[in-house]
């Protein structure tokens, strides 16, 4: 008992002084790592730096400084790991980062994936920094394009973290993709009124706005035949198409369209509803048989047509007749 008791301590005691003998090769090692990532940090914000005023390379800049800071820090990892395994080579290093990252591969497949879409994201570009995008039920500005996800502000000012994959793979609306935007609404006018004069109104309406393009140009077209209303599309292009300014041309185009139009006497009818009662007929209708209101005549005599208003009148003199007969009889038993 005691000669295994004596053998551990010999070997706990040549353990510890390996440690401290390895101890200055480990404090190097660290000190050589942290050197490594901070020259990393900064070759990165470096190169933002350069690209952050040049639009079209500002992604460019994102990727090209992502990759130099994580193959600097990959540099000072296999320094440091020389420096404290002198016997280590780089082919049993590179065997063990391929065994692992299998293994990390696996074990994170959602990151990686994010990853690689973010990466194509920031390449191809098919939204940029600054660009206001429409995502499901999503709708703000681009604020960063990260390597696992991007995040957009809100109009209303939240941020919503969207993952790259979700991004890569979705249909994404780019509202600033372009100069110019068109915008369009639909004004109802009443079947009475001339269609022509209605549109050459909503026309002028709109070049009087300021802050409409002229080119290309306004127009306005008969879109539908509605219930209630002869529905125009009035349409016009806005620079630049940044919401706030789309919103507040499109409060001006309103206003001034619906002051012209009241202004020249043409109605902006609200919805309106027809009921017909089922003996409101006309004589001049054709065949009893066949009524248009869906209630087929049959053997029966035609009716003869009745207003409303006649009636109601027949409906409260029918009350008042009736009234008057139970005050007789109460009388009669009183």
């Amino acid at each position: 008992m005691t000669i295994q008791v004596s053998a551990a301590w010999e070997k706990a005691q040549g353990m510890l002084n390996d440690l401290i003998a390895l101890l200055p090769n480990l404090v190097l090692a660290l000190i050589v790592f942290i050197i490594f990532f901070l020259v990393a940090g900064t070759i990165r914000h470096m190169v933002k730096r350069v690209t952050r005023n040049r639009r079209h390379a500002r992604n460019l800049g994102l990727i090209l400084g992502r990759l130099a800071q994580w193959t600097i820090i990959l540099i000072g990892l296999f320094i440091s790991l020389s420096i404290v395994i002198p016997t280590l080579r780089a082919g049993d290093l590179v065997q063990l980062l391929g065994i692992s990252g299998v293994a990390i591969g696996f074990a994170f497949r959602d990151i990686l994936q994010n990853f690689l879409a973010g990466i194509l994201i920031l390449l191809t570009e098919p939204f940029q920094l600054e660009d206001q995008i429409v995502f499901k039920d999503f709708e703000g500005t681009v604020e960063n394009i990260q390597t696992r996800a991007t995040t957009i502000r809100t109009y209303d000012g939240r941020r919503i973290v969207i993952p790259n994959s979700e991004l890569f793979t979705n249909s994404v609306t780019v509202n600033t993709a372009f100069d110019n935007r068109r915008l369009e609404y639909d004004v109802g006018i009443g079947y009475g009124d001339d269609i022509d004069e209605a549109k050459r109104l909503i026309l002028e309406a709109i070049y009087e706005t300021e802050g409409v393009l002229q080119e290309p140009a306004p127009d306005a077209i008969v879109v539908s035949l509605a219930e209630s209303t002869v529905e125009i599309r009035a349409r016009w292009w806005v620079k630049p198409p940044y919401r706030a300014e789309v919103l507040n041309l499109q409060d001006k185009v309103l206003t001034a369209i619906k002051n012209k139009l009241t202004a020249h006497g043409i109605d902006l009818p609200f919805p309106t509803q027809q009921i017909l009662f089922h003996d409101q007929t006309e004589e001049t209708d054709g065949d009893r048989t066949q009524q248009r209101e869906g209630w087929p005549l049959g053997k029966r005599p035609a009716p003869k047509p009745r207003s409303i208003g006649g009636s109601l009148r027949k409906l409260a003199e029918n009350r008042s007749q009736q009234s008057d007969d139970g005050h007789s009889r109460s009388a009669h038993h009183g």
